[in-house]
C-alpha cells in the first residue's frame, strides 16, 4: 500500500513539475498554464487557463532578468481570461488577451523566404489579416488556435 501511494504522489508531482503551458505574448516567459481541456477540435472546444506564481516568476526570470517580488505582483496583475476557445468549424477563435480572431486556412500565397505568412489570421473586429511579425500577436494567437483545434492547423 505504501508503495502505491509513493507511486501516485511521485506521479501526481512529475505531472505539476511538467504542466502544459501557452504563451499568452510574444516575451519570454509570458506563458499561463493549461488547467482543463475540454471538446478540442469541435465547435465548442475549450482550454481552461491559470496564470500562475510560477509562469510570472519565469515571466520575471526569462524577460525581466530579475525575479523580485515587485516583478511576481505586477505580472500577476496582468488582465487574462480564464480560458479561451474556438469553433473548430468556422475557425473562430477567442485569446487568452481576449481578442477574437478567425482562422482562414493556408495562405496560398505563402513563401518562406518572404515576410508573409502560412496561414491566414483575421481580426474578427476590424477583418485585418495578422502580418505574422511579434507585434501583430499572430504566433501566439495561431499556436493557441492549435491547441483549441489542432486538425486545422498541422
Amino acid at each position: 500500500m505504501r508503495v502505491l501511494a509513493v507511486l501516485g504522489l511521485s506521479l501526481v508531482l512529475g505531472y505539476t513539475a511538467h504542466a502544459e503551458t501557452l504563451y499568452y505574448g510574444s516575451r519570454a516567459g509570458m506563458e499561463v498554464t493549461v488547467v482543463k481541456k475540454s471538446n478540442i477540435g469541435t465547435t465548442h472546444a475549450k482550454i481552461a487557463l491559470k496564470h500562475t506564481k510560477a509562469n510570472a516568476t519565469a515571466f520575471c526570470r526569462d524577460y525581466i532578468q530579475k525575479v523580485t517580488p515587485k516583478c511576481i505582483a505586477d505580472e500577476m496583475k496582468v488582465s487574462l481570461l480564464p480560458e479561451i476557445s474556438a469553433n473548430c468549424k468556422t475557425g473562430k477563435f477567442v485569446t487568452a488577451n481576449g481578442q477574437g480572431y478567425q482562422f482562414l486556412g493556408s495562405n496560398t500565397q505563402y513563401d518562406p523566404t518572404a515576410f508573409n505568412t502560412e496561414y491566414l489570421l483575421v481580426d474578427v473586429g476590424s477583418n485585418e489579416p495578422l502580418d505574422g511579425s511579434s507585434a501583430s500577436g499572430y504566433d501566439v494567437a495561431l499556436d493557441q488556435f492549435k491547441a483549441l483545434c489542432p486538425d486545422r492547423a498541422q
